[in-house]
C-alpha cells in the first residue's frame, strides 16, 4: 500500500540512481578520456592523470545528482558532459 502512494518518487529517484551511477561514470570516463587526449605532456602522464582526476569526477558526479533537488537538471548536466566529452574524445582520435 505505501509503494502506490510513493509510486511518481520512486521513479524519481530511481532515475536519480541512474543517473549518478551508470551517467557519472559515463561522464567521468568522458572527461578522463578527453583529458588524458589533451594535456600536453607525455601520453603515459597524460593517461595517469586522467585515470586519477576520473575517481574526482565520479565522485563528484555523484554527490551532485543526490544533492540537485531537479531531477532534469541532473539529467542533462550529467548526461551532457559524457556525450559531449565523449563525443570530443572521439573526434580528437587517439594521441599521436
Amino acid at each position: 500500500m505505501a509503494s502506490a502512494q510513493l509510486g511518481g518518487q520512486g521513479w524519481s529517484m530511481a532515475g536519480r540512481c541512474l543517473t549518478a551511477l551508470v551517467g557519472g561514470y559515463a561522464a567521468a570516463a568522458g572527461l578522463a578520456t578527453l583529458l588524458a587526449r589533451l594535456l600536453p605532456v607525455a601520453r603515459v602522464e597524460a593517461t595517469a592523470w586522467g585515470m586519477i582526476l576520473s575517481f574526482l569526477f565520479y565522485a563528484a558526479f555523484g554527490l551532485w545528482a543526490f544533492h540537485e533537488p531537479r531531477l532534469v537538471r541532473v539529467g542533462g548536466v550529467i548526461w551532457g558532459t559524457a556525450i559531449v566529452a565523449g563525443g570530443a574524445a572521439l573526434l580528437l582520435g587517439v594521441r599521436p
